[in-house]
């Protein structure tokens, strides 16, 4: 029932896509579907909180914290890029759609504050000119929208290349901190 909502709202939106859409694409009946799942909006909900932790399994199953930090955020793009080219429904809904409608945005929003977080703590593990922590917090918010739009991109191309945008993502961060100096 889940992927049936994935597929209806990443196709249609939240507000172009009907229970009975969902429920034929399903295979079950209308009333089966709000037994189940309750409203659309509760549905929607639950698409969205499954989908986040199917993206964040992706993405953290990646990670192997004994590699060099410039290492680790290459895989984790990799990751990203990945599932987003794998599970693009996944992606409609969590990016294009959540973000457009409240109260779903907020969930959003704080997903993407948790993973900058996570990329600001690796890029500072490299800091190699003793910034500071909250230049570190900017870069990580920037790479993560850069990584977004990137995605978009990506999808986009007739054959998406996971492994040519992440490593276009990881050099223009590397080559950005290599120039960084501390504020005078």
């Amino acid at each position: 029932m889940l992927d049936a909502a994935v597929e209806v709202f990443s196709r249609n939106g939240f507000h172009g896509s009907s229970m009975d859409d969902i429920a034929e694409v399903a295979a079950i009946s209308k009333p089966m579907l709000y037994l189940y799942l309750g409203s659309k909006e509760e549905l929607f909900a639950a698409c969205i909180t499954r989908e986040a932790l199917r993206f964040v399994e992706a993405v953290t199953s990646s990670a192997d914290p004994t590699l060099p930090p410039r290492e680790q955020l290459a895989r984790g793009a990799e990751a990203f890029f990945t599932f987003v080219a794998e599970h693009r429904d996944s992606w409609f809904v969590l990016y294009r759609q959540a973000r457009a409608e409240q109260p779903f945005a907020q969930q959003v929003l704080s997903g993407r504050a948790q993973i900058a977080l996570v990329v600001s703590a690796l890029l500072q593990r490299a800091n190699p000119h003793g910034l500071d922590a909250g230049y570190f917090d900017s870069v990580a918010f920037a790479l993560v929208g850069a990584g977004e739009t990137l995605a978009d991109r990506m999808l986009d191309q007739a054959e998406p290349d996971p492994t040519a945008t992440a490593t276009l993502l990881v050099g223009l961060a590397w080559h950005g901190l290599a120039g960084a100096r501390p504020a005078p």
